[in-house]
């Protein structure tokens, strides 16, 4: 489906709901998770159905994921970093803090 432009040696590894995935470096979170097959990034808050990213320039929002810990981030418009965490969103994205209130 994607084909790598320059280096295709996946040297890095992020994590999806806990499980290692192999990415490259300067690849975006959007490729990496397509490239490895990720069935969907989010569910909808109304209808819980699974989304993908569709534009892959920030302008659908399609590709909202949690990463680090922090929800609704745009996975498209992301750069992988070794280690870094990701989870699949799943409705509307939680708000730190908002327990206590």
């Amino acid at each position: 489906m994607f084909k790598p432009i320059g280096s295709s040696e996946a040297t890095i590894t992020v994590f999806l709901d806990s499980e290692p995935i192999a990415a490259r470096s300067g690849e975006t979170i959007a490729a990496c998770l397509l490239r490895a097959g990720v069935s969907h990034f989010r569910t909808t808050p109304v209808s819980g159905s699974p989304r993908l990213p569709f534009c892959m320039i920030g302008h659908c929002f399609d590709c909202m994921i949690e990463i680090e810990g922090i929800g609704s981030r745009q996975a498209c418009l992301s750069q992988v970093q070794n280690g870094m965490r990701i989870w699949t969103q799943k409705g509307v994205a939680a708000i730190a803090g908002a327990e206590s209130q």
